[in-house]
């Protein structure tokens, strides 16, 4: 009863009662469709979640038992134990796995999957893999073969499709729970339209009560209060029938137009006040704009700092951070010109500045107030009055200030000057503080540039550095990202502007570019990983570029800072000729061993024969002419070696004089005539002037290489031509020959030592590969050169080129026409009692009288009582207590007639300029034939008597075959 009371008395309590149903309504029906809502999602996401879980879990397992197929695969193809150990441990993983999904398993198909992969993972690990890898490592990989053919590989296959069906089947289950749920939602959505629609039809009829009990009286109110408003008289009616707030209202309301009415003469009144008010307001206005404005004089400021910060920050070239400088700095101290510049450079920046004034300035930066703020690296200003260029139209009297800024190093040494100009006005002191701040900005902004241009302008000239090493260079990091390489890799692969590519590539963009120029591509990129995983390395690796003959080998560093790996440096290096040196020395030493068995053999069998057997003089003396013969093939290949030693080391000597080329043909000419079959000889001389100043026996050499060679060369026979003529200053002789001819490919290295051409045709002719090599050495040392012409299965030309000389040198033979030379007297000091004899047999053969002593000490003595014509002198004496150099030196030192002998030194020793030097008169480098060294006694014992004095002689020509 008094609910009802209070309701019919209260408009307020009626609507909050007729609210409270209408929210009950709609907060119960929502409670409701959310709990619905919330618990038939909860369901169908619990066993999504469900479903989802056991298909992670069986794709895990699917993932475990493929990365165990995949080791014990690599194992088996490449030995791996890791990978073999990888392989058991899936073992353990797989167990657990399956121990995670047996507790999520809630239907029959779940423990039927899972028996099915236990047994197979049972199978696996105790019968198939065990049996593999013990018939691998025992080397049965047909055993393997047959267990894969005899049902391993359908069970792996059986296994691998369970699992996908399985999984298939887990995405139907989570697809058909999805579609219900989607399904039940819809339901929901339906209950939640005729909630709504129920909501609106209860909210209709509130409102249509509303407007009955409130909204009418409410806007017979609004007239009444219009009229008064307008200045009318309004008659307000009371309601008399409503207890509630409104006819309380109707009654409030009547008393408050006869409350107005009252009062608004008080108004009229208190509007003359407001009007004095508003004057004041007028005032205060003025106040409040003057405020604005300094407000947005600051946030000018601000905005010009903003710039100027801007500007120092967003570049890094020193031109443009200059200019940005000045004219935000201008700005900034509402300077009219100001301009900034370095001391010690050429760089500058102005701001309302005429050329002819910064040239000015630039060129007078010592004058009196830049020394100042240089000196006392403070700033400060001055006043002068405006030239009559800067005052423009104005002709009163006026002055500009000048504001100076030292711009300072991290040494606190002035490097820069800042000066700004104002006019009219000075510059503020409250804000040289301010601008100081500035200054040491722009100062750490010039420096940061500083530091990068030298940064910049070292890493450019590390760049520079590494372009000028022969070797391909390339820097990556602990992931192999490149950071630097060098031209000289780029040229390697062939790449152009390679250098901006490559960097900051990751290994598997550069490896691959580079697998596509060499011919083992896997074991290259292997050795790549090993070195950029490895914690310190200094791996090589040789290999060969793709469609060439090149090699390179590379060979990795590792490179540390602080105890820390960052990176690792690869250089490729050129060993193409390292590697043919290798291979034709490896063919030299083949071919040497042959050239030397071969007449070696011949020596040592005849000479069995002849020791053992009795025979004939006729045989003996054949035997003996092949010993010979192969005797001097012996020699002749020995000394090519001798000579190549020689050559290399610098060592090799020449005893040059005037001689006629054609000679030296000729006789090299007589003796191949031995070697020939098929073969004529053609000889051509188109010029009178044949001398030449060389060694005769080194250039006998040259000419027999290549005579020699034209004969070998020419299998078939044919005419061998030699051609001699003139050409300018140098005498040319052709060497000509109709056989094989010289592959063009093999030209640039002809004349390579041990080099010889691979050929089968070439193979079995007989040589070293020193020839050649020896003819272009012996032809520089006489400031001439060799050349070859060839047409492939023809012939070839070789074009030996030397200086000519003026004049013949006519020496004569000074055997010819001798008499008996019974009266000349020659000591032999020769510890080999062998050679001794030789030579002794052949000096008493040419009439000579010769004593022979194994030790000098004994020589000495004989000479006190038997003066000797001559000494022949080995400089190694084993026996005794005095070697040839001191006999030499003793001899000399001696007075006449001793110090006057002639000596002549036989010496398996190189030293024939130390031996001339101490006063020998010829040198015979061991083996030389033995007819040689009597002609030479002779000659040198006629001149001796003929000039009466000791005469040391010129080389005569020797063959040291």
């Amino acid at each position: 009863m008094k609910i009802r009371n209070k309701l019919q008395h209260s408009l307020s309590a009626k609507f909050a009662g007729l609210m409270l149903r209408v929210f009950l309504f709609i907060v119960i029906g929502a409670l409701v469709i959310a709990y619905g809502y919330h618990q038939l999602n909860q369901y169908h996401n619990n066993k999504n979640d469900l479903l989802e879980h056991k298909e992670a879990i069986i794709k895990q397992i699917d993932n475990r038992f493929n990365q165990a197929f995949l080791d014990f695969r690599g194992y088996f193809a490449f030995e791996n134990e890791a990978l073999k150990a990888s392989g058991y441990e899936q073992e353990e993983k797989i167990r657990t796995l399956l121990t995670e999904f047996q507790e999520v398993s809630n239907t029959p198909a779940d423990r039927i999957f899972r028996n099915n992969v236990t047994e197979y993972l049972t199978y696996y690990y105790t019968e198939l893999v065990p049996h593999s890898i013990t018939n691998f490592e025992q080397g049965n990989r047909e055993e393997i073969k047959q267990m894969a053919n005899q049902g391993a590989t359908k069970t792996l296959s059986t296994f691998q499709d369970d699992i996908r069906n399985y999984r298939h089947e887990i995405d139907n289950r989570i697809e058909s729970n999805y579609e219900l749920l989607v399904q039940r939602n819809s339901y929901i959505l339906i209950i939640v339209g005729i909630y709504l629609l129920g909501i609106m039809l209860i909210l209709f009829r509130m409102t249509r009560i509303m407007f009955k009990n409130v909204g009418k009286p409410l806007s017979e109110f609004a007239e009444v209060a219009n009229e008064i408003a307008a200045g009318g008289d309004a008659d307000v009616n009371i309601i008399n029938n409503r207890e509630d707030e409104l006819g309380k209202l109707s009654v409030a309301f009547k008393k408050m137009v006869t409350s107005l009415q009252e009062k608004e003469q008080d108004l009229l009144g208190q509007n003359e006040e407001l009007i004095a008010q508003q004057d004041e307001l007028e005032v205060q206005q003025v106040e409040l704009e003057s405020t604005l404005s300094n407000l947005r004089r600051s946030e000018n400021n601000l905005k010009h700092r903003n710039e100027f910060v801007k500007g120092i920050s967003n570049s890094l070239n020193k031109q443009t951070v200059l200019q940005d400088i000045i004219v935000n700095m201008c700005k900034i101290t509402e300077a009219d010109q100001g301009i900034i510049c370095f001391l010690h450079e050429e760089n500058f920046a102005s701001y309302g500045v005429s050329k002819d004034g910064e040239k000015q300035f630039l060129q007078n930066l010592d004058n009196g107030q830049n020394e100042k703020l240089v000196r006392y690296k403070e700033s400060f200003t001055v006043k002068r009055e405006l030239v009559q260029e800067e005052k423009g139209f104005h002709e009163a009297k006026s002055y500009a200030y000048d504001l100076y800024l030292p711009i300072l190093d991290i040494e606190d040494e002035v490097v820069a000057m800042l000066v700004l100009s104002r006019y009219g006005s000075p510059f503020p002191e409250d804000k040289f503080e301010e601008y100081q701040g500035f200054a040491k900005q722009i100062s750490i902004s010039l420096e940061n540039i500083q530091m990068y241009d030298q940064t910049e302008e070292d890493r450019k000239r590390n760049q520079d550095i590494l372009n000028t090493v022969l070797e391909g260079i390339q820097l990556v990091d602990v992931e192999g990202k490149t950071i630097q390489v060098n031209h000289k890799l780029c040229e390697i692969f062939e790449c152009k502007n390679w250098n901006k590519g490559i960097v900051d590539t990751s290994m598997d963009s550069w490896a691959q570019e580079m697998e596509n120029y060499v011919q083992e591509k896997d074991e290259l990129i292997s050795f790549f990983s090993r070195a950029i995983e490895a914690v310190d390395t200094d791996e090589t690796y040789t290999y060969k570029l793709i469609n060439t003959n090149k090699v390179y080998q590379v060979y990795a560093n590792s490179l540390f800072h602080e105890g820390e790996k960052i990176g690792t440096i690869f250089v490729h290096r050129d060993i193409t000729k390292e590697a043919e040196i290798d291979q034709m020395k490896s063919e030299f030493v083949s071919t040497v061993s042959h050239e030397l068995r071969t007449p070696l053999a011949s020596i040592y069998g005849y000479t069995e024969l002849m020791l053992n057997r009795e025979l004939k003089p006729e045989k003996q003396k054949k035997y003996l002419s092949t010993i010979y013969q192969e005797t001097k093939r012996l020699t002749t290949l020995i000394n090519d070696f001798l000579d190549v030693q020689r050559m290399e080391a610098g060592k090799q000597t020449y005893e040059k004089k005037y001689i006629d080329l054609i000679e030296i043909i000729e006789k090299v000419m007589e003796t191949q005539q031995v070697n020939m079959t098929d073969h004529r000889f053609e000889i051509d001389v188109d010029t009178s002037y044949t001398t030449v100043l060389g060694d005769k026996d080194k250039l006998e050499q040259l000419f027999t290489n290549l005579i020699s060679n034209a004969i070998k060369y020419s299998p078939d026979g044919g005419k061998v031509s030699i051609h001699l003529y003139q050409e300018e200053d140098y005498i040319k002789t052709e060497i000509k020959d109709e056989g094989l001819g010289i592959p063009k490919e093999a030209l640039n290295k002809l004349f390579s030592k041990f080099y010889r051409v691979d050929n089968s045709d070439r193979r079995a002719i007989g040589g070293t590969g020193l020839g050649l090599s020896i003819v272009k050495e012996i032809s520089h040392a006489h400031n001439g050169d060799v050349f070859v012409s060839t047409e492939y299965g023809k012939g070839s030309t070789f074009t030996i080129k030397l200086p000519l000389v003026d004049t013949i040198s006519n020496v004569t033979d000074p055997i010819k026409g001798t008499k008996e030379n019974e009266a000349y007297k020659i000591f032999i000091i020769e510890d080999d009692r062998s050679l001794a004899g030789l030579i002794e047999h052949e000096l008493r053969e040419n009439k000579f009288f010769v004593r022979h002593f194994t030790k000098a000490t004994e020589a000495l003595q004989q000479l006190k009582d038997d003066l000797p014509h001559a000494i022949v002198l080995d400089l190694n004496l084993e026996s005794g207590e005095m070697d040839g150099w001191d006999f030499m030196r003793e001899l000399k030192n001696k007075e006449e007639p001793y110090s006057d002998i002639p000596i002549i030194i036989s010496s398996a020793l190189e030293e024939q300029k130390k031996s001339l030097e101490l006063g020998a008169c010829d040198y015979f480098l061991k083996p030389y034939k033995a007819s040689d060294l009597s002609r030479t006694l002779l000659q040198t014992l006629l001149k001796k008597e003929k000039n009466g004095q000791i005469f040391i002689p010129d080389l005569i020509n020797r063959d040291h075959d």
